[in-house]
């Protein structure tokens, strides 16, 4: 251990524990930090001993105009302490715990098992919260989730290189309940022009599964005309290949819009919004890739007859395999493939239904955000916890014998109206253009950053045949 802010040289202090596990080591250092007298305790840790029960009554009665949450545990316990650590770095809310409290008093609080958390919130209402096991990780998920508790912003000093010319990131205000036309259309343009160049050419089983996906896209995608029109015209382009190879750049020549095609579109930069990261590296495709991924598997029920003539009707599991194969066959992160495939495998099969359909997509992504929370790539704005969050669906949220549980009923029927056509909302959306006159990104256009930038398409003598036409009859509705 190095003392904090030391000008002396120093070897610093060893300290041994019985073993080297995770656990045994963040409590030694809890230890050691409680330890510490208030003259040379690290300046930038809280106060980790308990509170007496007369504080907790004074609190109760102050409008502090933040969140103060209050851990009541056993003697022996680690949760409180642990929790005031994790919620250390976040502002707009304090922690304390109390120790051992006797029982009327617990009872006049509502308190009937421990550890529990009780909440003052900054109007002044309070009450336990409810949680899905009274470990460290949920209470400390649920409280960095409250409305208004965020990552407190550090200010570094900044070191001046006129060599480099960071990029500024405009924060775009949004409403959490809302899809965003921009994240889907952004993720549209990432995945058609990004992800699908790292294959340069697509043949067999690639060739049918991005067919299949493009399908779905076509006939589910519940987005502007012009953007549902070029999704049309490339699945009807994919359909009527009599190939069983083609290079990549076919694709993006139909996909820039290189024929010309009147009234198609779909925008060649980002603009994330509801899938906007506190940093340029973080959320974004992911949370739109996620976002279209429901969308799709709610469209499929509510409009099953659309994938009607394509050899998808009629499998509530369909939409499910296309974009299984499609992260299996496409997605750029490996690991995360092979996560999904592996969680596909063990579950995917038991879905009988079109909501049962939806509800697996739902519990595969809160499965992988609790794997990933606390994970470099988490954003500290937008932490990883169970969602729905209460404040978005409170009806979603049950206690069953003082256990969280889900009301999968009232889960459905959130996703149901969160992820449909009707919830899509165009701010920030780019501007459409003159589409009637073919207009759209073209040829040349701007790639997004970061992204590889396909070349030409080679000239041989199959380039006719894979030209994307310049008119097509409209598809049958």
């Amino acid at each position: 251990y190095f003392k904090a802010f030391t000008k002396d040289f120093t070897t610093g202090e060893n300290f041994k524990g019985p073993d080297r596990e995770l656990q045994t080591v963040r409590r030694t250092m809890v230890d050691f930090l409680q330890n510490h007298t208030d003259g040379d305790r690290p300046p930038a840790c809280p106060p980790l001993d308990p509170i007496p029960p007369s504080d907790v009554l004074s609190l109760v009665d102050t409008r502090s105009g933040h969140y103060v949450a209050v851990l009541f545990e056993s003697h022996g316990s680690y949760v409180g302490r642990e929790v005031i650590l994790d919620l250390l770095p976040y502002e707009n809310i304090v922690v304390k715990r109390v120790l051992n409290a006797e029982k009327g008093f617990l009872e006049k609080l509502g308190v009937s098992s421990l550890p529990s958390c009780y909440l003052i919130y900054p109007n002044g209402t309070r009450g336990l919260i409810n949680v899905g096991k009274p470990l460290r990780s949920f209470f400390s998920s649920y409280l960095k989730s409250l409305p208004d508790v965020r990552k407190k912003l550090l200010s570094l000093p900044e070191k001046p290189n006129e060599d480099e010319n960071p990029e500024v990131v405009v924060w775009r205000e949004f409403d959490r309940s809302k899809l965003y036309t921009a994240d889907l259309e952004s993720g549209l343009h990432h995945l058609l022009r990004g992800e699908l160049a790292a294959h340069k050419a697509l043949a067999g089983a690639e060739l049918r599964t991005l067919k299949d996906f493009v399908t779905v896209l076509a006939r589910l995608f519940p987005g502007r005309a012009p953007v549902k029109k070029l999704l049309e015209t490339l699945q009807e382009w994919l359909a009527s290949l009599p190939l069983d190879r083609i290079p990549y750049n076919a694709v993006l020549d139909l996909v820039n819009n290189k024929m010309r095609i009147s009234g198609i579109f779909l925008t060649n930069h980002v603009m994330w919004v509801g899938c906007q990261g506190s940093r340029p590296e973080l959320r974004g495709y992911t949370c739109s890739l996620w976002q279209l991924f429901h969308t799709l598997t709610v469209e499929a029920g509510a409009r099953p007859e659309a994938l009607d003539g394509t050899g998808l009707e009629d499998d509530p599991q369909a939409v499910l395999q296309t974009i299984r194969r499609y992260v299996r066959t496409f997605f750029g992160c490996r690991a995360c493939s092979e996560h999904f495939e592996a969680v596909a495998k063990e579950s995917m099969g038991a879905v009988k239904t079109t909501d049962r359909a939806i509800l697996w997509l739902w519990e595969t992504h809160n499965l992988v955000n609790s794997r990933l929370a606390g994970h470099l790539s988490e954003d500290p704005k937008f932490p990883k916890v169970p969602w729905p969050t209460p404040d978005l669906c409170p009806a979603c949220h049950e206690e069953i014998k003082g256990v969280h549980s889900w009301n999968e009923g009232q889960v459905l029927l959130f996703l149901k109206q969160h992820y449909s056509g009707d919830n899509l909302v165009d701010t920030y959306a780019a501007d459409l253009g003159d589409t009637s006159e073919g207009g759209g990104p073209h040829q040349g256009g701007e790639q997004e950053k970061g992204l590889a930038s396909p070349g030409k398409p080679r000239r041989d003598q199959r380039a006719e045949s894979l030209r994307p036409p310049s008119v097509l009859p409209p598809r049958p509705r």
